[in-house]
C-alpha cells in the first residue's frame, strides 16, 4: 500500500466507545469541538518509540515529539518504573517551604545543566506557569531593589509563551487573545527574525546585517517605553509561532548588550528548546547568551510526568534572602515528587544514551531530507537547527505571495491535519503566522525516520497542490 493510501479508519459519530466519549465528554485543547460532532477524534492508545497507535490500530509516526515533548522516545518502560517507585514512596508533597528528595535533587541537577550562575529552580507544572513565573519574579525583583516601575516586557511579533493571562499578554498573537482581553498590561511586540520575510518588514536581508536590524528594534522598544519602566525582555532561542525562526549571527549578543545597558532582564523562553531539542541541555548555550533567567518545562521529563521550572541567577535570588523578603507565588503541583523522580531518569537516558550528542549529529541530516521538499511549488523555504524544523508553504514561490485566509482554512484548518495523520505522519500545520508544518522528532531518531517523514510530506503536499 502507498503512503498515498492508507487511510485512518472512523467510527460512526452515533458508535459506542471512547470516539463517543471524547465527542461527549472530552474538552480537548485548541481544538475546534463541534467539527467533531459528526467525526470522531483520533483516540490514541499507545507509544513506543517514534510512533504512536489509535484506538484502530493505524500506525502513525511522531514527528513532532507529542507536542515538542517526548524527547527520548515513547514506551520507555524504565520510567514508568520509577513512577510507580517514587509513588509508593511518596506520591505527593507540597515544596511550599517543605523539600522533597526528587525535588532538591532535580533542582541540583537543572542548575548543573544552566549556564553562569542559574542556580535557582522554581518548579511549575508547565511552560505557561514557568513563563507567569518569570515575569512576576522580574517584577517583585526590581521593586525590592528599589526601582518599582520596571514592569513591562518584550516579546516578539507572533511568538507564543503561553496561555495564563501573563504568558498570554507576552505573547504576540493577537488573535489568541482577543476572547480574554483586557490581558495583563504591560507586554510590548518587536519585529522578529524571519529573515524569509525580512523585505517585508523592510530589513536588510543580510543575515548579519538583519540580526542588527532585529536586534535595534528591540532597544528601540525599551527607549521608546522607557528603561525605568522596562523589566524584561522574553526571547525564544529559536521563536516556535510562526515556523522555527533561527536566530541571525550575532542577534543574541546583541540582546545582551542592550539589556546590560538599560538594565533590563533577559529571559530565554526555552519550554520548546530546552533540553535536548536542539541538542545542548539550554539552547542559550549553543546560540551563546547568558540569560539572567530560563523558562523551560516540557522535554525535562519527556512528557512522562507535568512538570517545568523557571531557573533565575543567583542575582535575581539575592532580594529574596534578605530579612523577611519572600516570593508569594506558587503551584500546589510544582516539583511534584513523581514529576520530579521521572525526570532525573529521564536525564539519566540523555546522559547515558547520547541525545544531546545525537541530534548535534544529525541535525544537518535533518535539514537535509527536508530541504528535498524544496522541489515543491508549494514549498517556499524550509528552516530550523537540532530537531526543530518547518516547512513554510506558499502560493507562488517566485513572489513569496501567501495563502489567502479561505485558502489557509481549507488547507491548513480543514486538509493537512486528517490527511497527514492519514498518510502516518502527526505533524503540526500551523497559521499563526504564515502557513507552515513543523516537525520535531524524538531525539532518539535517524535517517530512517527522516525519510519516512519526507515521504510523507511529500505525498501529502502534493496532494494539497491539487486542492488549492
Amino acid at each position: 500500500m502507498t503512503v498515498t493510501e492508507q487511510s485512518v479508519p472512523q467510527t460512526a459519530p452515533g458508535a459506542p466507545g471512547p470516539a463517543r466519549a471524547a465527542r461527549d465528554h472530552l474538552w480537548m485543547h485548541f481544538a475546534r469541538m463541534g467539527a467533531y460532532q459528526d467525526r470522531p477524534a483520533p483516540v490514541i492508545v499507545k507509544g513506543e518509540g517514534a510512533h504512536v497507535w489509535d484506538d484502530r490500530g493505524h500506525k502513525v509516526l511522531d514527528g513532532l515529539s507529542g507536542l515538542f515533548v517526548v524527547q527520548a522516545g515513547h514506551g520507555r518502560a524504565e520510567l514508568a518504573e520509577v513512577m510507580a517507585k517514587q509513588a509508593e514512596t511518596l506520591a505527593f508533597f507540597p515544596v511550599w517551604g517543605y523539600a522533597t528528595e526528587p525535588a532538591v535533587q532535580l533542582a541540583e541537577r537543572v542548575a548543573s545543566y544552566a549556564p553562569g550562575d542559574l542556580n535557582r529552580v522554581f518548579f511549575t507544572t508547565g511552560g505557561g506557569e514557568a513563563v507567569e513565573s518569570a515575569w512576576k519574579v522580574a517584577k517583585q525583583y526590581f521593586k525590592l531593589t528599589g526601582k518599582p516601575m520596571k514592569h513591562k516586557v518584550i516579546s516578539r511579533a507572533t511568538a507564543y509563551h503561553g496561555t495564563p493571562q501573563g504568558a498570554l499578554a507576552i505573547t504576540g498573537l493577537p488573535a489568541m487573545k482577543q476572547a480574554f482581553e483586557p490581558l495583563t498590561p504591560g507586554g510590548f511586540r518587536v519585529p522578529n527574525t524571519n529573515i524569509y520575510r525580512a523585505e517585508r518588514m523592510g530589513a536588510p536581508t543580510d543575515p548579519v546585517a538583519f540580526g542588527a536590524w532585529a536586534a535595534a528594534r528591540i532597544e528601540e522598544a525599551i527607549l521608546f517605553e522607557g528603561p525605568e519602566t522596562v523589566a524584561a525582555v522574553v526571547l525564544e532561542p529559536v521563536q516556535n509561532s510562526g515556523g522555527c525562526f533561527v536566530p541571525p549571527p550575532g542577534y543574541f549578543q546583541r540582546v545582551r548588550e542592550i539589556c546590560d545597558r538599560h538594565d533590563v532582564l533577559l529571559v530565554s523562553d526555552e519550554v520548546i528548546c530546552g533540553f535536548g531539542r536542539h541538542g545542548t541541555m539550554f539552547a542559550c548555550e549553543k546560540f551563546g547568551y547568558q540569560p539572567d533567567i530560563i523558562t523551560c518545562a516540557k522535554g525535562m521529563s519527556s512528557g512522562y510526568g507535568p512538570i517545568g521550572a523557571m531557573i533565575a541567577s543567583d542575582r535575581i535570588m539575592e532580594p529574596f534572602l534578605e530579612g523577611k523578603n519572600f516570593f508569594p507565588h506558587g503551584y500546589t503541583f510544582g516539583g511534584h515528587p513523581v514529576s520530579a523522580a521521572v525526570s532525573l531518569a529521564n536525564l539519566d537516558i540523555f546522559e547515558r544514551e547520547g541525545l544531546n550528542q545525537n541530534v548535534l549529529d544529525n541535525e544537518q541530516a535533518l535539514g537535509d531530507t527536508l530541504r528535498r521538499l524544496l522541489d515543491l511549488d508549494i514549498v517556499g523555504d524550509v528552516r530550523g537547527d537540532g530537531y526543530f524544523w518547518a516547512v513554510e508553504l506558499v502560493k507562488d514561490k517566485a513572489t513569496k505571495e501567501t495563502f489567502d485566509l479561505a485558502e489557509r482554512e481549507t488547507l491548513i484548518k480543514q486538509f493537512l491535519p486528517g490527511a497527514l495523520f492519514r498518510n502516518g505522519l502527526y505533524a503540526r500545520p500551523d497559521d499563526r503566522g504564515e502557513p507552515v508544518i513543523q516537525v520535531a522528532p524524538a531525539l532518539t531518531t535517524g535517517q530512517a525516520e527522516f525519510d519516512e517523514m519526507e515521504q510523507v510530506l511529500r505525498a501529502t503536499l502534493t496532494e494539497a497542490m491539487r486542492l488549492v
